[in-house]
């Protein structure tokens, strides 16, 4: 390599690194707030996870000091007095403020309380499916049959997680108004679904003979 080629590359590194030096001066605040943000980012998500678990723990501890009232009006009077961060943990309060309202007799208050998390919009379906069906069984003797009907067919729409429960509710609800045929097709379809359990197939077929009808033979699910 002759001299001249030397002192171009000489040159050209030379450049190289006043470009990589401006480039720095310039742009090396990007990798240092990358730098910063990823830190910062780990550090606020240990800090939410770390206060998520306070708020659980203390939850937890405040329905346990609750709970352990011996008379259900105290439980109440305790459960009433818990205060909650979070959509999930007020869903819990409520159902069991309902149980222990319902046990102190105030099966108004319970219903209430149970509504309450049935028409919570940002709790997951199931939970206000749950809290929705235990408030109708609470009324089935004080809310008129159609009335009933109409949400446990909402609760019986395809797709429902209380699907099926909710189908046994309205064969019951067609045996009180005398539609007893109505009760027992129902009743036979409900043991033929996909999805029943064995004790739902057998409270159904118990039904049906009780109706004075004959289970049909099941038939056998394709997987």
């Amino acid at each position: 390599m002759s001299d001249v080629d030397s002192f171009i590359d000489e040159v050209t590194e030379e450049v190289r690194r006043d470009r990589l030096f401006l480039l720095l001066r310039r742009w090396g605040w990007v990798g240092v707030l990358a730098v910063v943000l990823i830190v910062g980012g780990a550090a606020f998500n240990e800090v939410r996870k770390a206060r998520a678990t306070s708020q659980a723990e203390q939850l937890g501890d405040s329905l346990l000091a609750a709970l352990t009232q011996n008379q259900s009006q105290d439980r109440v009077a305790g459960l009433e007095a818990v205060e909650t961060q979070s959509p999930g943990g007020d869903a819990i309060l409520k159902m069991l403020l309902s149980a222990s309202q319902l046990e102190a007799g105030s099966d108004q208050d319970a219903v209430a309380s149970l509504n309450a998390v049935a028409t919570q919009g940002d709790l997951p379906e199931i939970y206000r499916a749950i809290a929705s069906f235990k408030a109708l069984l609470l009324q089935s003797e004080t809310m008129p049959a159609a009335d009933r009907r109409v949400q446990f067919e909402a609760l019986a729409a395809p797709g429902a997680p209380l699907r099926l429960l909710a189908e046994e509710q309205l064969a019951l609800i067609d045996v009180s108004e005398g539609n007893v045929e109505a009760a027992i097709t129902r009743l036979q379809s409900l043991r033929q679904d996909a999805e029943v359990s064995i004790d739902q197939q057998q409270r159904a077929a118990q039904l049906i003979v009780a109706l004075g009808g004959v289970p049909e033979p099941l038939v056998a699910q394709q997987g």
